[in-house]
């Protein structure tokens, strides 16, 4: 049964933990009793005028009236070094040091946004993960490999060992986009004559799609939005179609190179608004196909399932499960 959020303090404070999921348009915050996320302390707030992130947890924890937390864990969208995260679609940039003072917690973790989503992994409802390209029966402690398509691309390997779970980060989004028809080097050059490099966010992103779009139509800047060029395949536009297909193809490849980077047995996951988006045309638009299409490996890829994640808040989930994790490992 969900608890008001004037029901909190009969939970002392010191047993809760904040959890943030930093994008770069939104912030969403909420609070946690061990891995368990309280859905009702969910609050979602605007970036844009906020000098940092700082100024949103202020807010929030006088909202919620509560102080000296027992631990903090924020998702950030930006590469992390040494508790510190720099934002790639924001001017921010988000110390450790910052978070504790202002939220009282006695331990802060800062994660990036694609490690959070891999520690969400065995904490989501069953009805928030789909499985839309089977694969072969696994180990429980087999390799897991989480794949974010949104406003960015990334990716992060899942690994179960004796100490736990580990998530390492990455930046996989700005490697360099993988090419193989006359039509994917044509593309290349259009877009490393407007960014000097052509990586895989660059094509395999919301921003992507929009990027592929204008390509198709012969324009310099992308001006019509990912959501309108899904409603215009949904429609049957010829020119949103054959955006939507060579999008689907790109991520086919980039994903079945990833597999093949980390063997994930366990499954392949994808999560992020443009990833859900197009769902529906996976297969007609040969994302298997392009996943699988390695030459003598082709088979070998046969084995990876690959997942939906239908849960927006899967990163606070995972942030939540993560904060638990470290705190109880202290406490050995």
């Amino acid at each position: 049964m969900e608890r008001r959020a004037g029901e909190l303090m009969m939970t002392k404070a010191d047993h809760l933990t904040l959890l943030a999921d930093i994008g770069g348009t939104n912030t969403r915050v909420a609070l946690a009793q061990g891995t368990d996320m309280l859905p009702e302390t969910i609050k979602r707030y605007a970036n844009a005028g906020r000098d940092a992130l700082e100024d949103i947890l202020s807010d929030y924890m006088t909202a919620q009236n509560v102080q000296d937390l027992a631990g903090a864990c924020v998702a950030a969208a930006g590469p992390v070094r040494d508790d510190v995260a720099t934002m790639t679609n924001l001017s921010w940039v988000i110390k450790a040091e910052n978070i504790a003072r202002v939220t009282k917690a006695e331990q802060v973790f800062v994660l990036n946004d694609l490690q959070a989503q891999g520690h969400a992994l065995g904490y989501l409802a069953p009805d928030a993960v789909r499985e839309i390209v089977p694969g072969q029966p696994a180990r429980a402690d087999a390799a897991r490999l989480v794949v974010g398509v949104g406003t960015g691309f990334n990716a992060a390997p899942v690994h179960e060992g004796p100490g736990g779970r580990v998530v390492p980060p990455s930046e996989a989004g700005h490697i360099t986009l993988p090419c193989q028809s006359d039509e994917d080097f044509e593309l290349k050059r259009y877009l490393e004559a407007k960014h000097e490099f052509a990586s895989v966010e660059h094509v395999v992103s919301g921003r992507g799609i929009e990027r592929v779009y204008a390509y198709m139509q012969g324009q310099d800047e992308a001006t019509v939005s990912g959501a309108d060029i899904l409603a215009a395949i949904s429609r049957g536009d010829v020119t949103a179609r054959a955006a939507g297909e060579m999008f689907v193809q790109a991520m086919g490849r980039v994903v079945g190179d990833l597999a093949l980077t980390h063997l994930p047995f366990g499954g392949i996951y994808l999560v992020g608004g443009a990833a859900r988006g197009v769902v529906p045309w996976l297969e007609e638009f040969g994302f298997s196909a392009a996943m699988h299409d390695k030459g003598r490996f082709s088979d070998f890829l046969q084995a990876f399932p690959v997942f939906v994640i239908e849960d927006d808040y899967a990163a606070l989930h995972g942030c939540a499960a993560f904060c638990q994790s470290r705190i109880d490992a202290q406490e050995l």
